[in-house]
């Protein structure tokens, strides 16, 4: 199985379609808790939805099930949460969501988890493509 990952901040929409539709994956699934936000340019929901099928011929899903809260976001953002405690939180509500018994592993393999994070280092898709690996096992992690 092979799960990519891919945030849009520092990314021209040229660049962002064409990481996705190089990348083979038929779906891009948005694990962010907001998703129409002006402030996300090309990747607002009804937007990115469209350009998805136009130039890359894949589908959207939103899925909640990966999203941080949104009083965690909200303190990790302003800076009264480090990233070390939030990774530890948001690891905890995925297993309190228990989506890897939500989810299945044929409905994501090749799919590509969005969120806003220039690169996967301090992001919550990491962290929920790696939850996933380790719990499906034989999985690879491409972050686009």
């Amino acid at each position: 199985m092979r799960l990519f990952t891919i945030g849009f901040t520092k990314k021209t929409a040229r660049d962002f379609f064409g990481l996705l539709g190089d990348s083979g994956s038929s779906v891009l699934v948005d694990t962010r808790l907001r998703n129409v936000s002006q402030l996300a340019g090309f990747a607002k929901r009804q937007d990115l939805e469209y350009f998805l099928g136009e130039l890359c011929g894949m589908s959207y899903r939103h899925e909640l099930l990966l999203a941080p809260t949104g009083e965690a976001l909200s303190a990790y953002q302003s800076g009264a949460l480090a990233w070390e405690q939030y990774a530890v939180d948001y690891l905890e509500l995925l297993r309190s969501r228990r989506v890897e018994e939500v989810l299945r592993p044929a409905e994501l393999d090749c799919a590509v988890l969005l969120c806003s994070e220039a690169t996967p280092e301090r992001c919550h898709r990491r962290l929920a493509a790696e939850y996933l690996a380790d719990i499906w096992g034989n999985t690879e992690i491409v972050h686009l």
